[in-house]
Formats: C-alpha cells, structure tokens, sequence
C-alpha cells in the first residue's frame, strides 16, 4: 500500500489552520478507507517562520491528531523554499506526496483522483483550474497575463496551474537535484520530465484570514520566474537598444537636413527630453541586467534554502 503524505505550508494561518488540519484528515480517513493509501498516511504542515500562533496550533494538532505530522523552519524562507522542504522531507518518508495551501481554496474534493492518476502511472499530477469566479477581475486578469507572459518567454509551465500538485517519491528526488537558490517551482516542476497527468477543478473562495500574496509579492515571485528561467528579456534589451540606436541615426540625418537647409531653430526641449528618455532607458537597462548579476551572486553562495528547527514525526 502506497503511503501519501499532503505537504501543507504555513504562514500566519491560525485562523484557517484547525478547519484544513480537520478537513484534510477526513481526506485522508477516506481514502484510507477505500484501501488507495497505507494507513500510515497523513499531512505535514511546514510552519514557515510564522509570527503568530500557527507552530502551536500545529503542535496541539500533532498531539491529538495521529495524520497531522509538523515541520518548524528557523525563519520565514518564503512560499517556495517552504514547500520545497516540506517536499523533500515528505520524499524520505512516503511515496508519494500532495502539496496544497493551507487556505484549501484549492478543491480538496479532487485529491482521490489525483490518487487515481497516481496509481494509474503517473509521477506528477498537475491540479488545473477550470475557472476562477471567486477571484477580482484584476487578479483574474494579472494571473492569466502572467502565464501568457511566462509562455512567451520560453518558460515551461503548466496553464492555470499554481502549487496543487502531486509528486511521487522519485519526482520528488530529483526535484531536489536542481540547486538553483532562486526557487520558481511551477516552471522546474515540468522540467523534471517524468509521465504527468492533470486534474480540473474550480476554484473555491478563501474561508478565513487574507491572502499571503498581496500584489507586490505577486510582482516579486512573477519576476523570480522569468528571470529565473528566461534570458528573453536580455534579448529584449538589446533588440529595443538597436531600435533607438536606428531612431538615433535618423535624428541624426534629420538634424543635418536641417541645419543645411537653414531650419534650425533653438530645440531646447527636445533635447532635455531626448536626455531624459535615453538616460531613463539606460538606468532601466542596467537595471534589468542587474538583476541578472544579483541572481548570479546569490546563486555563488550556495546558503541553504531552509533550516529544520523541528520535525514532529509520529515514527520517532
């Protein structure tokens, strides 16, 4: 019998926290029941350097629930790192693993099937949104815009696709394999290559709290992905470097023109503007290349994505 473990990250989620611990465990009291996981099964819940009482409510769970297993990080790491350690000390512990947010807006009703696709073959089952009602028409329109940006960018992602997912304990491995520091698990996921399957589903509302994922965090990890998978906007750079260069030798043409055919008149603002746009591109630019180089920095040191403070682990 295959063991499941449903990898959880937390942060700040003490309001929601008790309703996913209990609703999940009927998840995997269910299947249990119906002999598709070993009893053994359960749920990890990866405290990310919460600020409130989520490591407590964890450990009062732990004490009474024998599904609910905890794992505290030194620190807040952020989403990515967070489930990443719990995807790798999930991947020494069972054969197969379910990540989801511990706000369960992510349809737990869909988590047999994956089970079944599972079972059926598969090494990475994408949970895949139908549609997305419950969200703003702004975060509708910025998450669509965001996976047809990644497209275009060459990056390889699953559309509609976030952090719902199942892994077996090989997939879960060799993710382990790729060292970058800078983590954008829904595009290194796919590159691991293994038999895949998706499930659909729609997405639900969120029950309690707010979202971890306010606007500018949702810039920064869109950012992260791109940069981190995609030299596009280097070439970007440069094709639009050649572009104003080209408008630059026609101004140039234009202005000899002119002062030969006698037109020339004081063009004071003109220049201040053509000053201002090509120093603006330029500090753009260098910005943009910037990032590049900080990554590259980062990546050198080689620090550790996470650190372990406890494991609760019902086998110890």
């Amino acid at each position: 019998m295959q063991r499941l473990m449903i990898v959880v990250p937390c942060y700040n989620e003490e309001e929601i926290l008790p309703y996913s611990a209990e609703k999940l465990t009927e998840v995997i009291k269910n299947l249990i029941k119906k002999s598709k996981i070993a009893s053994n099964s359960g749920i990890l819940f990866v405290n990310d350097g919460s600020k409130d009482k989520t490591w407590e409510i964890i450990q009062n769970e732990y004490a009474k629930n024998p599904y609910v297993y905890g794992l505290g990080l030194a620190g807040n790491v952020g989403h990515q790192n967070a489930l990443f350690a719990g995807l790798q000390t999930a991947a020494e512990i069972c054969d197969f693993s379910i990540s989801i947010d511990a706000d369960l807006q992510d349809d737990i009703e869909v988590i047999e099937q994956m089970v079944d696709e599972y079972l059926s073959g598969a090494d990475i089952v994408y949970g895949v949104r139908s549609e997305r009602k419950t969200d703003t028409f702004f975060k509708r329109f910025t998450a669509q815009s965001f996976y047809r940006i990644m497209e275009m960018m060459g990056v390889k992602t699953v559309y509609n696709h976030a952090d719902f997912r199942l892994m077996s304990a090989r997939a879960m491995k060799q993710l382990g394999q790729y060292k970058e520091r800078n983590l954008f698990l829904r595009g290194m996921v796919p590159l691991i290559g293994y038999k895949t399957a998706t499930v659909t589903y729609a997405r639900k509302e969120r029950l309690a709290g707010e979202s971890k994922y306010p606007l500018k965090k949702m810039l920064s990890f869109a950012w992260d992905g791109i940069t981190s998978f995609s030299i596009k906007p280097i070439s970007m750079i440069m094709a639009f470097g050649g572009v104003i260069v080209a408008c630059s030798v026609i101004a140039f043409i234009y202005t000899l023109v002119s002062y030969f055919m006698g037109h020339v008149s004081p063009g004071w603002s003109s220049l201040m503007i053509s000053i201002w746009f090509l120093g603006g591109v330029q500090l753009l630019f260098i910005g943009v290349v910037g990032q590049y180089v900080g990554k590259t920095y980062i990546e050198s040191k080689e620090r550790p994505r996470y650190n372990v403070e406890k494991f609760l682990n019902h086998e110890e």
